[in-house]
């Protein structure tokens, strides 16, 4: 399960490289998320925070547990913020292009995943990241990423609503 760990690590630091290279417009979305949209930056800055912490610790393994529980609180933050969104249309920052879309069931268990795929983590033992698991990591962040686009299409003939 060690390339889980440095998956969920890579998928953190993409979230806080993502912040940093949006600021603008996630500052608002994170505003709008949390109805307290004159404070969306100081929201936007804590969250990419405690991501980075997160993703740092989840790489050492003495840390993994601790990163993992961090991950995990600030992605049940983020579905419970999506939750009481439910039904409305907006950016939701879950994509690197400004993309709105109705917040259903699919946006909000995006992030109740990865908090239950942290959960598991946070439960195993500490093990050294070999080059096998870095490789595995990478994979999964590619496929991770593959369905997000895929899930993006409007309307697709192959999914039905």
């Amino acid at each position: 399960m060690t390339p889980v760990a440095l998956f969920l690590a890579m998928l953190l630091a993409g979230s806080v490289a993502h912040k940093v290279s949006a600021s603008e417009r996630l500052s608002a979305v994170a505003g709008r998320l949390a109805g307290l949209h004159s404070q969306g930056l100081t929201l936007l800055v804590a969250a990419g925070a405690l991501e980075a912490v997160a993703a740092a610790c989840l790489v050492v393994p003495m840390l993994r547990q601790t990163g993992a529980l961090i991950a995990m609180a600030v992605w049940l933050a983020y579905a419970l913020a999506l939750l009481l969104r439910r039904g409305e249309t907006l950016d939701c920052g879950c994509d690197l292009i400004a993309r709105e879309k109705p917040v259903g069931w699919p946006v909000i268990a995006r992030p109740s995943m990865l908090a239950l795929v942290a959960a598991v983590v946070s439960t195993l033992p500490a093990a050294p990241i070999g080059l096998d698991g870095a490789f595995a990591a990478a994979g999964l962040l590619a496929l991770y990423l593959a369905a997000s686009e895929l899930l993006a299409i409007p309307h697709p003939r192959w999914r039905k609503h």
